[in-house]
């Protein structure tokens, strides 16, 4: 269950970047769309950051190392 939590955040911040790109081109800096689009991120940003934390610390997902 957490780890659809955590690919529907990831899906949530890309849509969020690309309608804060879209928002830039269209509105010209009319409009406080694309600081919305900013602000959406960063709260999906953070709450990513919290699941994956939740997700490691029971245990649900396990780091690796980068082998060579």
């Amino acid at each position: 269950m957490i780890k659809i939590l955590i690919i529907l955040c990831l899906i949530g911040i890309i849509f969020s970047l690309g309608t804060g790109l879209f928002h830039l081109v269209n509105d010209k800096g009319n409009s406080k769309k694309m600081a919305n689009a900013l602000t959406i991120r960063v709260a999906l940003s953070v709450s990513l950051f919290v699941l994956l934390f939740i997700a490691w610390k029971q245990g649900l997902i396990q780091p690796h190392s980068i082998s060579k």
